[in-house]
This record gives C-alpha cells, sequence and structure tokens, in this order.
C-alpha cells in the first residue's frame, strides 16, 4: 500500500506545472473605433509597457482604380535587452514605410557616385540617342 501510494505522489510531483510561472499582463486601456466610411482608430497599452495605436483610411473612396487603404501609426515595448524600442510606420500605396532609432540605415553614398550622379543630371542625353534602331 505504501509503495501504491508512494507511486501516486510521484506521479502528482511530475504532473505538476514545471518552470516559472507567468501571471497574466493587464490590459490599462483599450480603445477601438470603426467609422461607415472606412475610417479607423485604435489603441491599446498593456502593464509591461507595451503600447500601439493605429488609425486608417480610404484614399480616393469612390474611385476604384485609384482606392487605397491608408493606415499610420505606431508601437513601442521594451527588448529583452532592455531597449525601449519605438517604431512609427505609414503603410499605403507606397507599401510599409517603418521610422526607428534601432533600424539599420543604408552606409553613405560613395563621393564618387554622388559627383557621375551630378554630372549625369547636368548632361541630360538628347531623346534621339536613347532610341534604338
Amino acid at each position: 500500500m505504501k509503495v501504491i501510494i508512494g507511486l501516486a505522489l510521484l506521479a502528482l510531483a511530475a504532473a505538476a506545472p514545471q518552470g516559472p510561472t507567468t501571471e497574466p499582463i493587464p490590459i490599462l486601456r483599450q480603445e477601438q473605433e470603426v467609422n461607415f466610411d472606412g475610417s479607423y482608430k485604435w489603441s491599446y497599452e498593456t502593464g509591461n509597457g507595451i503600447s500601439a495605436e493605429e488609425q486608417g483610411f480610404l484614399k480616393n473612396a469612390g474611385q476604384p482604380e485609384q482606392e487605397a487603404q491608408v493606415a499610420q501609426g505606431q508601437f513601442q515595448y521594451t527588448s529583452p535587452e532592455g531597449q525601449v524600442i519605438q517604431l512609427s510606420y505609414i503603410a499605403d500605396e507606397g507599401g510599409f514605410q517603418p521610422q526607428g532609432a534601432h533600424l539599420p540605415t543604408p552606409p553613405p553614398i560613395p563621393e564618387a557616385i554622388l559627383r557621375a550622379l551630378a554630372w549625369i543630371e547636368a548632361h541630360p542625353q538628347p531623346e534621339e540617342s536613347l532610341q534604338r534602331v
């Protein structure tokens, strides 16, 4: 009998949750608005410092060939390394365009290429020299 009770306690201990337990993160603020014209706005903030907001609308509504959904917003959170990450963005017919201090940036254009581009701009080719025979 003692063996059965011991095995039952061992099985119960093995079935218990392992590792650190996490508590639910509260939502401190949440707003949402959707309008009949297709425009919208939402935002939220959580207890662990995450916040986000976005607003959007339909650009050129009623013109099917030129309609485009436009959205712009921002979000912020703290990375595991402790760095505050903040990103703002716009998304439209030009695509998703993020901006943030943590995003990589391209290297500067070399001086020789800048001079070549300036020369090309100052000396455009005549239109007839660009046509094929």
